[in-house]
């Protein structure tokens, strides 16, 4: 769906590599709760459609909670709770279901029973390593974001920080001990960027000029 709506490829996960853990999760819970149910399709696609719904809904709560922020908003979407989950991605996740249930799962299945019993487990090593990897990684930048979107809210409240040329400013003060620019994870969750725009303009401006500076100096070294 994100492939038809963007037109093009963009990882839409919270970590930096391949793997989306809430898709991944829900996968599991899917194969774990309904696998059972596989002769009733209409049990699938309801339970299936409950199931993903609570841990969309779930996972949107928890990661407001932790980075301060919305990371994505159904709220001009008909049929949605408090922005979180709406009826078009839960009909969509109960197709999905149905897809992981009767297609996805059994061709998995059979190419792990394929697989020599050595190789499977140093292949779950190697994946759970590059796993955790990414995972710190991924957090450290998502942390950097928000301590960014931190300043921008604490900015914001600011009497003086109403001035655009103060807020400016402040801004690029406060941003100095914050180099990263999150340009993945804002590309990921576009709502990010749209609830602080203006601000995330801003730091990528002088995240430009800063780079132009230190492209100069090493010119001038070689010279």
């Amino acid at each position: 769906m994100c492939i038809i709506v963007d037109h093009k490829i963009t990882n839409r996960g919270f970590l930096c590599g391949p793997v989306i853990p809430i898709y991944g999760v829900g996968s599991i819970f899917l194969v774990i709760l309904l696998d059972s149910l596989k002769s009733n399709p209409c049990l699938i696609f309801i339970f299936g459609m409950l199931i993903t719904t609570a841990i969309e809904y779930i996972t949107s709560y928890i990661l407001e909670k932790i980075f301060h922020n919305r990371w994505w908003d159904y709220s001009e979407n008909k049929w949605n709770v408090n922005g979180r989950i709406c009826l078009l991605n839960s009909t969509l996740f109960g197709i999905g279901s149905l897809a992981i249930i009767y297609i996805a799962n059994p061709i998995f299945n059979q190419f792990l029973s394929q697989m020599n019993h050595t190789a499977l487990i140093i292949c779950a090593i190697l994946f759970f390593f590059v796993f955790i990897i990414d995972v710190i990684y991924s957090c450290v930048v998502a942390y950097q974001l928000r301590n960014q979107i931190i300043v921008f809210s604490e900015l914001k409240n600011q009497k003086l920080a109403k001035i655009p040329w103060m807020f400016e400013r402040l801004l690029k003060q406060r941003m100095k001990q914050l180099k990263h620019y999150p340009k993945r994870l804002l590309n990921a969750f576009p709502y990010l960027k749209k609830s602080n725009e203006r601000e995330f303009e801003l730091v990528k401006k002088w995240q430009d000029m800063a780079k132009k500076k230190r492209k100069k100096k090493k010119k001038k070294r070689k010279k």
